[in-house]
């Protein structure tokens, strides 16, 4: 595990899909949908495999080059307009999931002036509309999405462009964030290592994978719900002491 040197928590940057947001199941179906129109399946295995994590626009991608099919900038925008749209009507018709305890993470973080964001490889409408459902929205900074950055997770660019936005956007604060200070909350190894890449403390919360492919994490949770925020200072204060 690396060095690490918290002083106070001062920011969270949460990713969405797989740590707030239980969609992966959605993703999946949809994922297969769309490739299913196009007449190239892909399993349930194969998905959490070798795909998970991925943006829409990379999965896509691979999966195309992995068929031996032409993956050119105009098929890709078509495949990722339908499956946006996909998403969109389950949602509007079903709502957001939720995990267990995101919600009272983010309010109680709010109370406590910890300032929060996303980081995510998901669409901005995507984001904001999760964040939109349970009034979530006002109480975020920083959002960075698929659409904000050149390179998705495991490039840290999303991080540093959360990073520089922590102390760009007004209301700008009384003293510059450091990554030092600013914990990330990722439920996969590619999120981790874009977190860490940036230099933030980094939180992993098993959802998804299980707790040993997320050591690369200052700290490995089993879920949202295990998290008191008194509690996960202590818990990183002692983890960089030793």
């Amino acid at each position: 595990m690396r060095d690490i040197i918290l002083l106070v928590l001062r920011a969270i940057l949460f990713d969405l899909n797989g740590v707030l947001v239980d969609d992966e199941p959605l993703h999946l179906e949809l994922f297969r949908k769309v490739l299913a129109e196009e007449e190239i399946s892909l399993s349930e295995g194969e998905y959490f495999e070798r795909y998970l994590g991925r943006d829409d626009k990379r999965c896509f991608f691979d999966v195309l080059r992995a068929e031996g099919r032409r993956c050119d900038d105009a098929l890709l925008m078509r495949l990722l307009t339908r499956k946006a749209s996909y998403y969109q009507e389950r949602v509007r018709a079903e709502g957001f999931p939720f995990f267990p305890g995101a919600l009272e993470l983010i309010r109680a973080a709010a109370e406590k002036s910890v300032t929060l964001g996303v980081v995510s490889n998901a669409l901005r409408r995507e984001i904001q509309a999760a964040l939109r459902q349970p009034a979530l929205e006002p109480l975020f900074k920083v959002v960075v999405a698929a659409e904000d950055v050149n390179e998705a997770k495991p490039d840290p660019e999303g991080y540093l462009r959360a990073l520089s936005d922590l102390n760009s956007v007004p209301p700008l604060p009384i003293r510059l964030y450091h990554p030092h200070e600013v914990l990330a909350v990722e439920d996969s190894p590619i999120g981790l290592e874009a977190a860490g890449a940036a230099g933030l403390v980094t939180l992993g919360v098993a959802h998804t994978y299980p707790p040993e492919e997320l050591a690369a994490a200052d700290l490995v949770v089993a879920d949202l719900g295990e998290i008191c925020l008194d509690r996960l200072q202590q818990q990183l204060a002692e983890v960089s002491r030793s």
